[in-house]
């Protein structure tokens, strides 16, 4: 059966199959689940049905700890039901995920794998929520890619309606939930294929009513209450057959075939690595380059992590292993170990004990821990384990990623080791938060995803003051499926959208020899390498690099666009990469902006259709000096005068460092001094205010306005301006009170966004 492939994220994909198999949503937004509860609630109001032809009710509650009781009520009343969350808001839902789960209530609890706050806050993902309901009694199935979100979605729902255990269907949060993907769609036959509906007529069955009245939720004393607490072993020790069940249905019915656990590399490797998420994907990219050069190494992907069967865990290991390590993406201190460590250590000695573990010698089992609020998790990290693996004594309780020079648990690793394919299109552009480059690269994604044979990969790094502030994407295009979950390092397409970032970032470190640099410049190809820092120079020089400038905001401008460059960059890139024919290329392009801005009317709509046109027209290749010009350089970011703390740690953050930082630069308990942000001057404004002395009423209205607060205004004694500068502007201030004072307002011009808020507010 031909499926349609569709380009889209993790939260979409695990929404549209738990939205179609659903009667009841009970939601409430939290970073980065939201978009799954926002995709709910958007189809409700459109109306659209679910597989069995009825519109799912969705309701927003007022915490997660309400989302997750309607829940409860609703699956008493017999309603196929569901919710999405992370992080914090699934903490709050465990007390009722453990009543959920001690009724033996059929439902599935989607969860983007978030950081849990300790000593600082992070909306970004590890698995530290996902193991804090591991006592609940819920089914723990992890997805490690956009396609398995969608496809174990589905292989839940089913699973839990036969074996009435709960599941929380989890997936990594950003790296899986905000990643874009090309997969194939499942269709509505494929869910009710899956879906057995007298089970759904047993759920129903099972429900609260007058008609059939029961007691359920008593109290019970000591004398019973240990026995009643076990009589629900028969369905878990159920469980992971009736999942292997589902999935083998589900493998007949796509082709895709899933188990418990997957193996993945030499049949007799001596080294394997055991773990979950999306990490897994990258462990298996990394297994599949070693053992075609000869490696006698492997990958087990755990697929069911509770109920934890070990008959099916000792069967997928290679008979041949000598040594596993297990890696965890959470922290739990004061432990003998991490959750899967602990699991796999109790699985091996079991196994042995039973006499069902055939392994030619017993392997010695290691455990770390890695990617930690989303820190990266490349092949060079798991090359660095298999390494690490082949000593006499390797290192137990380890951490790769970072380097720990305080209790030095870190494991050494080759940064430059790399798997990635040559026939894979990399690309990486820097913008501005709110300038429209990361919404014209999904974009991108999808008309390379869904007008080519190409698989195609979206991955967006924000930083957390998201507009007007950084963002990174980086696209993959290629003819093999991408298992490349980690941050491109070596890119052979560079756009910057902003010309101050070369004075900041270093934004051609990775790029690879020869690639393309996409600048917008207000200078033109015969001016602009004079006006380029000679770190860069020299790296466009000694990369060979392709070298290419547009004033973007210039066209932007002209066509009435304000700063929005979005669609003018990106007919640039499919231009000079060539991916698919330009024209072709450009037509989808404006596909895309009817379908985004149609809404917005027909104006807007002409205005991004003019700049499309007038894009490459002012698209020019620039002549590359042999030699370095420039007098001046990147500029340190932060000023000397800066304090110890800001020089040290937080400098090498504004600069994008933050990754090489150790251990010993940190408080333990997480505390930071006062005042650093003083020191990060940004100088992001394209356009700043001016203050007209003449026409100022003196209101304060753009000083309380500026959501910056780079606006500041001052009265102050005329005596202090006798070493003012000609320019500095004042005027006398209009208050009884201050009588023959002076009066300033003034703009810092390192700080302003250029957001206009002051203009809009001024009344004068």
């Amino acid at each position: 059966m031909e499926r349609p492939k569709i380009t889209l994220d993790g939260n979409e994909a695990t929404a549209y199959v738990a939205y179609h198999v659903n009667e009841v949503i009970a939601i409430y937004p939290i970073t980065p689940s939201s978009p799954m509860g926002e995709h709910a609630d958007q189809w409700a109001a459109e109306g659209r049905p679910n597989i069995w032809g009825t519109v799912p009710h969705v309701v927003e509650m007022q915490s997660e700890g309400g989302a997750s009781g309607a829940v409860h009520g609703s699956l008493q009343r017999g309603a196929l039901t569901t919710t999405f969350t992370a992080s914090q808001g699934l903490l709050l839902m465990i007390p009722n995920m453990y009543k959920i789960a001690g009724e033996l209530n059929s439902t599935v609890f989607h969860v983007s794998a978030r950081t849990l706050a300790t000593h600082a806050l992070s909306i970004f993902c590890d698995h530290s929520d996902v193991m804090a309901t591991r006592g609940t009694g819920f089914a723990l199935l992890a997805s490690n890619s956009v396609q398995e979100a969608m496809d174990f979605a589905l292989i839940a729902q089913a699973a839990t309606l036969e074996s009435r255990v709960p599941f929380l269907h989890f997936f990594d949060g950003f790296r899986i939930s905000h990643e874009i993907q090309k997969v194939e769609q499942l269709t509505f036959d494929d869910m009710r294929a899956m879906i057995d509906d007298d089970l759904v007529r047993a759920h129903r069955e099972r429900a609260l009513s007058p008609d059939r009245p029961v007691i359920r939720g008593t109290a019970q004393n000591p004398d019973t209450f240990f026995q009643a607490r076990e009589a629900a072993n028969p369905y878990y020790l159920a469980c992971p057959q009736i999942v292997q069940k589902a999935m083998d249905k589900f493998a007949e019915l796509t082709g895709r075939r899933y188990h418990l656990f997957d193996y993945i590399g030499a049949p007799d490797a001596d080294r394997v690595i055991v773990m979950m998420g999306s990490g897994a994907e990258t462990a298996q990219e990394t297994v599949e380059y070693l053992t075609e050069r000869g490696e006698k190494v492997g990958v087990l992907k755990v697929r069911l992590y509770r109920p934890f069967s070990v008959e099916h865990f000792i069967q997928a290991l290679p008979k041949t292993v000598r040594a596993i390590a297990v890696l965890d993406r959470v922290k739990e201190p004061g432990a003998a170990g991490e959750p899967l460590y602990l699991d796999v250590v109790d699985a091996l000695e079991e196994a042995t004990s039973k006499g069902i573990a055939q392994f030619e010698t017993a392997p010695l089992v290691i455990g770390g821990r890695y990617g930690l609020s989303s820190k990266e998790f490349t092949p060079a990290m798991v090359k660095g384990i298999f390494d690490e693996m082949t000593k006499d004594n390797p290192k137990n309780h380890f951490t790769v990623g970072i380097k720990d020079d305080v209790t030095h648990t870190s494991i050494d690793y080759d940064p430059n080791f790399s798997t990635e394919e040559p026939s894979v299109t990399r690309a990486i552009f820097y913008g501005l938060g709110s300038d429209g480059t990361v919404s014209a690269n999904k974009n991108s994604i999808k008309i390379i995803g869904e007008e080519t044979e190409n698989y195609a990969q979206g991955y967006f790094v924000y930083d957390s003051r998201k507009a007007g502030s950084l963002t990174v994407s980086h696209l993959r295009f290629g003819p093999k499926p991408i298992y490349s979950h980690y941050l491109i390092s070596r890119a052979n397409f560079v756009a910057c959208h902003q010309f101050s970032f070369l004075e900041r970032y270093d934004v051609l470190r990775v790029a690879e020899p020869g690639a393309i640099f996409l600048l917008n410049s207000p200078y033109g190809p015969d001016e602009v390498w004079d006006h380029l820092p000679r770190t860069v120079q020299r790296q466009i020089i000694d990369k060979k690099l392709r070298f290419y400038v547009i004033d973007a905001y210039k066209i932007a401008k002209e066509v009435g666009l304000g700063v929005r460059i979005n669609t003018i960059m990106q007919t640039c890139f499919f231009s000079l990469s060539d991916i698919i024919p330009k024209d072709e290329a450009i037509k989808e392009i404006k596909n895309f902006i009817k379908k985004t801005y149609g809404k917005r009317g027909e104006e807007i709509v002409r205005m991004n259709f003019a700049a499309v046109d007038r894009a490459l027209e002012n698209l020019h290749e620039v002549k590359v000096p042999d030699q370095v010009t420039s007098t001046f350089d990147m500029r340190p970011p932060v000023p000397d005068e800066a304090p110890d703390f800001v020089k040290r740690v937080t400098a090498e953050m504004i600069a994008g460092r933050g990754d090489e930082l150790p251990v010993s630069a940190f408080s333990p308990d997480g505390t930071f001094p006062t005042g650093t942000t003083q020191w990060e001057k940004r100088n992001i404004a394209l356009e700043i205010p001016e203050w007209d002395p003449d026409t100022c009423i003196q209101c304060g209205r753009c000083v309380m306005s500026c959501p910056h607060a780079a606006i500041r205004s001052k009265v102050y004694s005329p005596d202090l301006l006798k070493d003012a500068p000609p320019t500095f502007k004042s005027t006398d201030a209009r208050w009884r009170q201050f009588k023959g004072m002076r009066f300033t307002i003034q703009v810092s011009p390192e700080d302003c966004t250029g957001c206009g808020v002051c203009a809009h507010v001024c009344p004068a």
